[in-house]
């Protein structure tokens, strides 16, 4: 008797899984069935006539901004436009942006380009575009309000947290040039080094930076600055960790496929010869910037100061598809030393000093942030 039981157990089990993958197979289909038929419904009763291509663009891209906020449909002429380099036709404003409930969010305005000219910081809600509302709207779509002849003009409706009225930014497009490695020899023999974003080549320009502020053989201390820097290549992030530290983990990516989870270890050799090194963060701070950031403090390699940085601990990648249009979906997440996710937490300073001022800019006067900075190293 026993033996029967066994063996009606180990031929009904294939079976009920085989039905329950069937059922959910046509719960799909159904849903498929009942898009088509929304659709119908809409091109056959709407109001106004509708781009049903359009429409269709709209639901695939909303279907992706459903998973996260990164993850995003690129039409066949954005997608080419993100292959190839501006060729001087179009400028820009030189933030880096994503979508939040349904509103364009900005990560990080880039220096020294028009957006952070004009004031427009980290964190900040576009909520119109030239007085069309964002709302609504996807993501490239903004991003496609927001293009056009350099030279010309825009004008930006910003929300900001703690203020109670609406902002108003008018700003002329130019073309971005981005010097992603900065540095420079603050009093008291300061090496300072700034990042706004991690290029091909900003491990390369780091090393040649940090080269030259050791010719000066009194240099006692380094301030790597990698506020409103809003990430860039993963490579980049790692060798730039690495040139700090003598030893220990760096970062860690997990994905859904276990074979390719990955993990990423310092080699020997400290390029400041493991002089004192501070690091500057704020909310604009995200992704490779956060990496940086969160390796050096788990390693207990720098004191990290300023304000929480954004908590974009997400990789994405970039999937061509038929129509010469592409996705970009998310397809693992970071991981700090300390095993703790970057994502919608970030990483959160040693010491605590908020942006001051409505006249706060990065490197000048009224730059409390790396003024403090300069006094905990002095002191």
């Amino acid at each position: 008797m026993k033996k029967i039981q066994l063996y009606l157990i180990i031929f009904f089990t294939p079976l009920y899984f085989i039905q329950k993958a069937n059922s959910a197979e046509i719960d799909i289909y159904k849903k498929i069935d009942l898009f088509g038929e929304v659709l119908e419904k809409i091109n056959k009763e709407y109001v106004e006539e509708i781009n049903q291509s359009e429409s269709m663009d709209s639901a695939i891209n909303g279907l992706l901004q459903s998973l996260d906020p990164y993850s995003a449909y690129m039409s066949p002429e954005i997608f080419e436009e993100m292959q190839t380099e501006t060729s001087g036709e179009f400028g820009g404003l030189g933030i880096e942006v994503s979508m939040e409930a349904g509103v364009v969010k900005v990560i990080s305005p880039i220096d020294d380009t028009p957006a952070s000219k004009a004031g427009i910081k980290a964190g900040d809600y576009i909520v119109k575009i030239n007085n069309i509302q964002v709302q609504g709207k996807s993501l490239s779509e903004a991003v496609d309000l927001m293009r056009g002849p350099v030279d010309s003009g825009i004008e930006l409706t910003v929300r900001r947290r703690g203020v109670k009225k609406a902002l108003t930014f008018n700003i002329i497009r130019k073309i971005i040039e981005i010097k992603s490695v900065k540095s420079d020899l603050l009093d008291n023999n300061i090496g300072y080094i700034r990042i706004t974003s991690f290029n091909d080549n900003s491990s390369q320009q780091i090393k040649k930076q940090v080269e030259k502020l050791k010719k000066n053989e009194n240099v006692n201390a380094f301030i790597l600055d990698l506020r409103n820097n809003p990430g860039g290549l993963l490579s980049q992030a790692i060798k730039i960790s690495d040139f700090f530290l003598e030893n220990g983990e760096i970062v860690s990516t997990k994905s859904r496929k276990k074979s390719e989870n990955r993990k990423w270890f310092a080699k020997k050799g400290d390029i400041t010869e493991g002089k004192t090194l501070l690091v500057l963060i704020n909310y604009g701070s995200a992704s490779a910037s956060e990496i940086v950031a969160g390796a050096l403090k788990d390693n207990k390699r720098a004191i990290i100061l300023g304000e929480n940085s954004y908590g974009k601990g997400s990789v994405q990648s970039i999937i061509p598809l038929k129509n010469k249009g592409a996705i970009r979906i998310t397809v693992a997440k970071y991981y700090l030393p300390s095993g703790k996710s970057i994502s919608e937490v970030g990483v959160r300073p040693d010491i605590e000093i908020n942006e001051e001022g409505d006249d706060f800019k990065i490197k000048t006067d009224t730059d409390n942030q790396l003024n403090y900075a300069i006094k905990l190293l002095n002191g």
